[in-house]
């Protein structure tokens, strides 16, 4: 086992050695679904038990004390966190650590129910031209005014939302999540158009109609909510993590591995699963894990895109696919052009990586080396974390936390697969 972390002591490196990976492994709640459904308790005065919750995940730590400072009490026991209401939540988020992009959706749960909100500015990850305009744009929509400081972003409607049509750009999730979140307690209805209908704003939905919100789905054409006067309390399950398990699945490819990966969310994950196993992956699904086989790694050509095609999110790990195929592979990021950073990363362990506008092509087939390289998000850690599995040598990882941000309990499944990933504080 691995020493307890917490907010106060962050990972700072991950030393890995070349690996194989070989065993079981369970997949975690999502944190792209828990985070929402953290921001959504703030709707409600009431009580809400959420189950396969991913607790060491960092910002949903620091999503609980953000929570904590707006008069939740919150007690995570194992895979369950409880969440009360102490006192209502004031309109001011005072908040002086690192921020998370969730704050724009604890913003509309405060504007929505208590008239007015104000929060730090969003943090996360840097993938590049990523600002925060749907959701000024759908908070004025429904009657709030809007203003922005060098720190700051801040709601009013003293009178409450009133809903409205709400026209996406874009099929943007997190506006999206806004939208339906800011809905639930506007009065009359608020219909989006364009939506990104995904298996986490899905799970979103289903956890606010437990909660007594009245919406309905019609496809990628638009979400109708009815508002209602209060939320009640519930108690839900967060789905599994897509991108954890597509991550298991990746590393044992490269690994020549030998891994069964449960509650693997197969139907969330068609689009991908088809263009891994067209590229060499071998692996078979059963009704709730997937067995995965090695395999040998062939080039990749993909896009990203809205669900149910590959996300933004994903294609770091294809890159470390190609990286390891003989031949040319391929990558277009159309949600955040330019999101390569990790290349450069990556060309220090010996990829062969160009960028040619809002195209990076990767010669594969080369020995990677191990060297000192720098995780400059989250999903560029993991995939780094990957390509030292198979690199020769010891490939040192700075900013390993951005990891531990997104992954639960990773330290301790990679060491149980025969992972030689260290962490060090």
């Amino acid at each position: 086992m691995t020493r307890p972390r917490t907010n106060d002591t962050p990972v700072s490196t991950y030393r890995v050695q070349a690996s194989r990976l070989e065993g079981e492994v369970h997949v975690s709640g999502a944190k792209n679904s828990v985070l929402r459904l953290l921001a959504a308790s703030l709707l409600t005065s009431e009580q809400l038990q959420i189950s396969n919750y991913p607790a060491t995940l960092l910002d949903a730590q620091i999503h609980l004390d953000m929570l904590r400072a707006l008069g939740k009490r919150c007690e995570v026991s194992g895979d369950t966190v409880i969440i009360d209401e102490a006192s209502k939540p004031p309109s001011e988020l005072v908040w002086p650590g690192r921020s998370i992009r969730n704050t724009l959706l604890i913003l509309g749960a405060l504007t929505a129910r208590t008239g007015s909100g104000s929060v730090p500015l969003p943090g996360g990850c840097k993938l590049g031209d990523r600002k925060h305009d749907l959701h000024v744009m759908l908070l004025e929509a429904l009657g709030a005014e809007v203003t922005e400081t060098d720190t700051h972003l801040q709601a009013h409607a003293p009178n409450g939302l009133k809903g409205a049509d709400i026209h996406l750009p874009i099929r943007s999730t997190g506006a999206t999540e806004n939208a339906i979140m800011c809905g639930t307690l506007a009065r009359g209805v608020t219909t989006v158009w364009n939506p990104h209908i995904r298996p986490e704003i899905l799970d979103l939905i289903a956890m606010l109609r437990s909660m007594g919100a009245t919406i309905n789905v019609f496809g990628q054409e638009r979400i109708e909510i009815r508002g209602v006067e209060g939320l009640f309390g519930t108690r839900h399950r967060v789905i599994a993590d897509n991108m954890e398990a597509l991550t298991w699945l990746v590393g044992a490819c490269l690994t020549k591995g030998d891994v069964e990966i449960h509650g693997f969310p197969i139907v969330d994950l068609e689009v991908p699963l088809i263009h891994l196993k067209e590229s060499g992956a071998c692996f078979f699904t059963g009704p709730k894990s997937v067995i995965v086989r090695g395999g040998t790694c062939y080039p990749v050509e993909i896009s990203t895109g809205a669900y149910p095609g590959i996300n933004s999110d994903m294609q770091p790990l294809f890159a470390v696919f190609g990286a390891m195929s003989r031949g040319e592979s391929k990558i277009i990021d159309l949600r955040f052009p330019g999101r390569y950073l990790y290349a450069e990363e990556m060309a220090l362990m010996g990829v062969d990586t160009r960028v040619e506008g809002n195209l990076l092509r990767i010669k594969g087939g080369n020995q990677l080396h191990g060297a000192e390289v720098t995780a400059r998000d989250l999903r560029a850690g993991i995939a780094l974390t990957l390509a030292g599995l198979v690199a020769e040598g010891e490939t040192v990882i700075r900013d390993a936390w951005q990891v531990e941000r997104g992954y639960d309990r990773f330290i301790d499944k990679m060491q149980a697969l025969g992972g030689q990933v260290t962490p060090g504080w």
